[in-house]
């Protein structure tokens, strides 16, 4: 497991423009894979400190960096395109072009304003996740400017609504299984304007879960959501103190939740990072499920003072009411709470390969609408596959020896290898390909990863693949 915090101290920074009720005890249920089955924990955390070693102390630079022309006074525009999502921060960036594709979103299909659906397993289904903000425990400690999005959607059925899309046990597929799906059913039911979307605890089981079919999963949640003009907003995993291995995988599982966000421009919250900060780390006896603050025995969920939200439901509950706040005023009134963010600097070519300035690392392409052919084999790494569609080039520089997982998550019937290289001049540059994953060791130095569209009885296979780096 890696530190959550992008990992500046092995890279060469590069050119890089920055921008309730008590809880109802969950039974197992049909469908239930039996992992998820316990009963979550309305008890007080124990007295063990938080974890220091998973915690980021700093955060990454939201400037932009001027052009360097001289103007006539006129302030630069600083870099366009898509905005970057850093990593270790509580929220993703509401720029002004964010906000514009969450109103093209909306847009798409005309939904309910005051309707959001909830959509993943038990720590969605449980009753302490915002069903206190239906009645009068809610404690907001000064956070005046968040009772406006409780009043959107208290008169509606989304605070106390059992989600025919949230499930003990389920993992990301079974939302979308079956015709209609769940999740289907769910948004025909309430028309949602948003839709909470929380689900990898249960893909990453006991630690050898298929993060590739995960990463399918969530793309077509993701999509299916977007094209029916509901507006996803993520949310990174909780931490498994249960299981080492699954833990080990958590970071893993997060960099194709944050691509995916990153590569929708949909908002993301970043609970894990939250609840490690937390004494048990906001979780439950069985390491698993969050806890919750107790006042006279009874479970209170949206109690937002220090001593609330030394819990995981209560974290959880403000985070996700903030991100609520802020999509509401982005899709409503426009507003952009954030004016810059990084972009991604290079366009992928050997003259101007994109530039990866930290890690963790994600970054979405489609060879089918960007790229060209240069390298069609790469004879270093002894391959005679015949990779003569169009690539994508990605430079990094590590000053110490980096462990690391790249993979290649590629989409919708693409086919796309990844080739890590020392030369990129050439296919004998190549040191190590694979159609899908590379688990190495980067040594000091720069390095090249070629993203190549591989070509099946002479017909390419490109489009869409999410990219992800994570330090193992």
């Amino acid at each position: 497991m890696f530190p959550r915090a992008p990992l500046f101290a092995c890279l060469a920074l590069v050119a890089f423009a920055c921008g309730g009720p008590v809880d109802e005890p969950e039974d197992g249920g049909a469908g239930d894979s039996g992992f998820d089955a316990g009963p979550s924990d309305a008890g007080r955390p124990d007295a063990g400190a938080s974890d220091a070693g998973r915690i980021d102390a700093g955060t990454i630079d939201a400037g932009t960096i001027d052009s360097g022309t001289i103007d006539a006074g006129v302030p630069d525009a600083g870099p366009t395109g898509p905005a970057v999502y850093p990593f270790a921060t509580r929220h993703s960036p509401l720029t002004p072009s964010v906000v514009a594709n969450l109103q093209r979103i909306t847009a798409l299909g005309p939904r309910l304003a005051g309707v959001f659906a909830k959509i993943g397993d038990s720590n969605t289904v449980n009753t302490n996740f915002l069903t206190c903000f239906s009645g009068a425990n809610v404690d907001l400690a000064g956070r005046t400017s968040l009772q406006p999005a409780i009043d959107l959607f208290k008169p509606g059925p989304s605070f106390t609504r059992v989600s025919q899309a949230a499930t003990v046990g389920w993992s990301a597929g079974a939302a979308i299984a079956g015709s209609p799906s769940p999740l289907e059913a769910e948004v025909s039911a309430l028309s949602p304007r948003f839709a909470l979307v929380m689900f990898g605890t249960n893909d990453i089981g006991d630690g050898t879960g298929d993060v590739f079919n995960f990463a399918r999963n969530m793309f077509s949640i993701s999509d299916q959501l977007i094209a029916k003009g509901v507006i996803p907003l993520l949310t990174t995993l909780p931490p498994r103190d249960d299981s080492a291995a699954g833990d080990a995988r958590v970071a893993e599982f997060e960099a194709v939740i944050h691509g995916i966000a990153q590569a929708r421009q949909v908002p993301l919250m970043d609970l894990d990072r939250a609840m490690r900060l937390l004494p048990s780390h906001g979780l439950g006896p069985d390491g698993l499920h969050l806890n919750v603050f107790l006042s006279a025995g009874l479970a209170r969920g949206c109690i937002f003072t220090a001593a609330g939200l030394a819990f995981g439901h209560n974290t959880r509950n403000l985070l996700t009411l903030e991100a609520l706040t802020r999509a509401r005023n982005a899709v409503e009134s426009a507003i952009a709470p954030d004016l810059v963010a990084a972009v991604q600097q290079g366009a992928g070519t050997l003259a101007s390969p994109f530039l990866i300035p930290s890690l963790p690392y994600v970054d979405l392409r489609d060879t089918s609408k960007t790229g060209a052919n240069r390298i069609s084999t790469y004879s270093g790494c002894a391959s005679t596959a015949d990779e003569s569609g169009p690539e994508q080039l990605y430079k990094l520089t590590v000053t110490q020896a980096t462990p690391v997982k790249i993979q290649a998550f590629a989409l919708n019937g693409a086919d796309i290898d990844v080739h890590l290289m020392s030369d990129p001049a050439t296919g004998a540059g190549c040191v190590l390909r694979n159609d899908r994953q590379l688990v190495t060791t980067l040594q000091p130095g720069t390095w090249w990863l070629s993203l190549d569209t591989y070509v099946a009885a002479g017909t390419p296979k490109p489009g869409e693949y999410l990219l992800s780096i994570v330090p193992q």
